[in-house]
């Protein structure tokens, strides 16, 4: 039997290397799409429940701890509890939900700002369309429990992500620097479950404040 040209054998191991080149890639971006929407998951909620934890822990010993508190949505379901932490950054974004910490403090004057992951590191604003105006949102610190009554639903405001109103100390479009008179909540996430530059926002004003039993106000 003839020996195939050199030149024909070359073409056949050029195709099975670009070939397996992309098959390589193919698992690559699958294992990435993976780690993004699943992966990602299971670490956050991991770390998420550590935070619970520590926080819950320093509570019991008078300590304010690391966390801001503790974020309970109903319409999230009953069992919804998810740790608020300081800061917007993706460290922050993949332990729970973010504080804007230039914004107000639960409970004070002005715009309590929040922030969390629609899908990845652990998706706690998953069901945030779901959001109907009045729905109750529960904040909980070491020494207070602060409800929250929603003035919008979940997809009623949709913004650029680089739209600064829903941060400002009174939240309203067009309005800056305007000195705020009542406490507030801002709560922003993605408003597509893919890669977008929106975010949905709803806003809520205070409607209820109750001291927790045996603890010192502050």
């Amino acid at each position: 039997m003839a020996e195939k040209p050199r030149n024909t054998r070359r073409r056949q191991s050029a195709f099975t290397v670009v070939g397996v080149a992309f098959i390589l890639a193919g698992l690559g971006f699958l294992g990435y799409v993976g780690w993004q929407y699943y992966g990602t998951d299971v670490v956050s909620k991991h770390k998420q429940a550590e935070v619970k934890k520590s926080l819950v822990h320093d509570w019991g010993k008078g300590i304010d701890g690391d966390a801001v508190g503790l974020l309970r949505v109903p319409r999230f379901g009953k069992d919804y509890e998810v740790p608020i932490v300081t800061s917007f950054d993706k460290s922050a974004l993949a332990r729970g939900v973010g504080w804007y910490e230039k914004g107000a403090k639960p409970g004070e004057i002005g715009n309590f700002a929040i922030a969390g992951h629609r899908v990845t590191h652990g998706e706690p604003f998953r069901d945030f369309p779901k959001l109907r105006k009045g729905d109750k949102v529960e904040v909980e610190t070491r020494t207070r429990i602060f409800t929250y009554k929603l003035r919008n639903n979940g997809t009623d405001i949709t913004v650029d992500f680089s739209t600064s109103w829903p941060l400002q100390a009174v939240p309203v479009n067009g309005k800056q620097n305007v000195r705020p008179t009542e406490p507030m909540i801002t709560m922003l996430t993605c408003s597509e479950l893919f890669h977008t530059r929106d975010r949905s926002v709803v806003l809520g004003d205070l409607v209820a404040t109750v001291s927790k039993p045996g603890t010192a106000k502050g």
